[in-house]
């Protein structure tokens, strides 16, 4: 027993050595390793670097049933790395790291192995997330998670939320939360959550912004804008004009360090980790409730500094990656600029734009495990980008800032024709709660959730799925820049209120008439022409009443339809003829159905559907539709 037990001993220390360094890169190292779920490699650089950010390229060539790509990972402080991944499909999986630094023994050759295995169905019921990242269906319109299960967005503009303005706080929140002052990461996420919603859009971060002795909206000494940023309503800057909200995390962090050279100017070569490990907290949560949320790198008013002090397509590149890098194992779809205008002062051009974000696929390759990739844009990323080759990352097509009106139909129109087909949503609607120029239809501004305000916000979330944005919808609230506790409202108002505006309780409304008749909304088609008229007289292009809209399948067994307030009764065309059709009334209020009426084409197709609800032949609200074969 003398000579044997060191023997055991000496194994079981070996053993253990093993399991050590095996957590040492793998973090936790967990016994079960699900599919979609995400998990952390770590790397420690042996060398020292002056900047860690962008000295170093770290990654692993992940491999596994399916899949054979190079994942990247990113500084998270010291000489630490992370790799965050994900496997795709059940079986065995392995890693092998590598870096730019060839001789670093802490980032090169380490290698490892995991084993995934499915969710059971009822682990899958409990977070849809685990159905597997979102992409677009095989036709090219409409968006699913990678087991087939259909996935409609309905999202809201939380632009600011990536902030302390919205704080992760790590608490439990109560099933009777009402939004009120103090309101948490949280508390909104779960309110929202029993709306009915599914996605937060969010930017990542606001570098340049800050509440200082600089207005919102300022030049440096050089004429370079520095911001263009939301006014800190009741705070104001030296000149007596308004000074910027400040957009740090909750623990002060900004997102880069500040330029030595150029005051109030970001340091785009030195970001702040600290910063995004507060954003984990926030996109984790998002994932284990079952969010998908729109990822935005920055605002456009960052880049005309990036542009003029900096090597912009190489720093503005990195700056995509890290987030790629560091969020790219959650579900969710990635904006790669916020633009939502285009000034000559205020943004770069979108052939700048794209150019650096050409450079950045030709860099980096494209997302390692596939989720859309878009921009929040000023009117078209069609109009403005182009697509297929001509902006080669862009994988999901958006309309945005302008028009807010019946012109927007056309642009998603437009979309939705292209060959090969791209998916395409309204990424910034209607915004209830909001005076300003641009989002007042027809040159009107309602009072603050009255029934007005509430029903544009319904006409755009109807008007364009029904033009063929049959990703879903992103809402529009006024509080998009979160005005908070501490602050006076101005011409935002403060967040709590907004929550509560009655027009987010359409949103799920919405998803239930689209999914009406299951995946089958997948396959409409744009029909239009074949609602007629489907322009009331004298109803404007700029304004946001007395339109019709239809989706028809290709075989015409089913069909969507939404009038707007004002509508005038049309007659539909195009149908089969002789073939006979249910037809039934939505309610876009309340989410209720009418009873089926029995329809019967002529022999031309003509179907003559029942008057409006309350026996109108012009509407007095607006209303929704289905038809289905018998």
């Amino acid at each position: 027993m003398k000579n044997t037990l060191p023997k055991i001993l000496h194994v079981y220390l070996f053993i253990v050595i093993l399991i050590i360094s095996n957590c040492s890169i793998v973090a936790g190292s967990p016994k079960k390793i699900h599919v979609w779920e995400m998990q952390e490699i770590k790397l420690k650089a042996e060398k020292t670097y002056k900047n860690y950010y962008a000295d170093v390229k770290c990654w692993v060539e992940l491999k596994g049933p399916g899949f054979d790509k190079r994942v990247y990972g990113f500084w998270n402080g010291g000489n630490n790395f992370i790799v965050r991944v994900v496997a795709e499909n059940p079986g065995k999986w392995s890693w092998t790291s590598g870096s730019n630094q060839l001789d670093d023994k802490g980032l090169n050759n380490h290698t490892g192995t995991f084993t995934a295995v499915k969710w059971t169905e009822k682990e899958e019921e409990k977070n849809p997330n685990r159905h597997g990242f979102i992409r677009p269906t095989p036709n090219g319109h409409a968006l699913e998670y990678a087991d087939g299960t259909p996935f409609f967005l309905t999202g809201d503009s939380w632009l600011a939320a990536s902030t302390w303005r919205l704080p992760y706080r790590g608490a439990t929140p109560a099933k009777d939360y009402v939004p009120g002052p103090g309101m948490g990461f949280e508390d909104a996420l779960n309110y929202r959550k029993q709306q009915g919603f599914n996605s937060v859009s969010m930017i990542a971060s606001f570098p340049n912004w800050e509440s200082d002795c600089n207005p919102a909206t300022y030049a440096d000494s050089n004429g370079i804008y520095v911001r263009n940023a939301w006014e800190k309503f009741g705070y104001y800057a030296a000149n007596g004009q308004l000074t910027a909200k400040n957009m740090r995390d909750e623990y002060g962090n900004r997102p880069f360090e500040m330029s030595k050279k150029h005051p109030g100017v970001a340091d785009f070569d030195r970001i702040n980790p600290a910063y995004f490990q507060s954003l984990d907290k926030k996109m984790q949560y998002l994932s284990d409730e079952g969010f998908v949320p729109l990822l935005e790198t920055v605002r456009r008013d960052m880049c005309p500094t990036w542009k003029a002090y900096f090597n912009f397509n190489e720093s503005y590149s990195r700056y995509v990656q890290y987030l790629i890098s560091r969020y790219g194992a959650y579900n969710m779809i990635y904006s790669e600029i916020h633009l939502d205008w285009i000034p000559k002062e205020y943004s770069l051009t979108a052939a700048e734009f794209n150019e650096a974000l050409k450079y950045h696929l030709k860099e980096y390759g494209p997302m390692p495990f596939g989720q859309p990739v878009t921009t929040l844009i000023s009117s078209s990323t069609y109009g403005v980008f182009g697509y297929g080759k001509q902006c080669p990352w862009l994988t999901l097509q958006s309309v945005g800032n302008t028009p807010r009106d019946h012109r927007v139909a056309d642009s998603i129109e437009t979309i939705f024709r292209l060959k090969p087909a791209y998916p395409v949503i309204n990424l910034e609607p209607y915004y209830v709660g909001w005076d300003f120029s641009i989002n007042n239809p027809g040159g009107e501004r309602p009072p603050i959730n009255s029934a007005r305000d509430n029903y544009f916000s319904r006409a755009q979330m109807y008007g364009s799925v029904l033009s063929g944005a049959l990703c879903g919808h992103v809402y529009g609230t006024a509080a998009y820049d979160f005005t908070t506790t501490g602050e006076p409202a101005g011409a935002r108002p403060h967040i709590w209120d907004a929550f509560k505006y009655e027009a987010a309780n359409y949103m799920h409304l919405l998803r239930n008439f689209i999914l009406s008749e299951g995946i089958k909304y997948r396959d409409l088609q744009l029909a239009r022409q074949d609602v007629q008229p489907d322009k009331a007289p004298g109803s404007p292009d700029a304004g946001l009443d007395g339109w019709s809209y239809m989706m028809r399948t290709a075989a015409k067994d089913f069909a969507l339809l939404y009038f707007e307030d004002k509508s005038v009764l049309p007659v539909l065309k195009n149908f089969k003829p002789h073939a006979e059709y249910y037809f039934q009334w939505y309610n876009t209020i309340d989410g209720k159905w009418s009873k089926k009426f029995l329809l019967r084409g002529d022999s031309e197709g003509t179907l003559k559907i029942p008057e409006f609800p309350g026996g109108q032949k012009i509407s007095s609200r607006d209303w929704a539709a289905r038809i289905f074969s018998k």
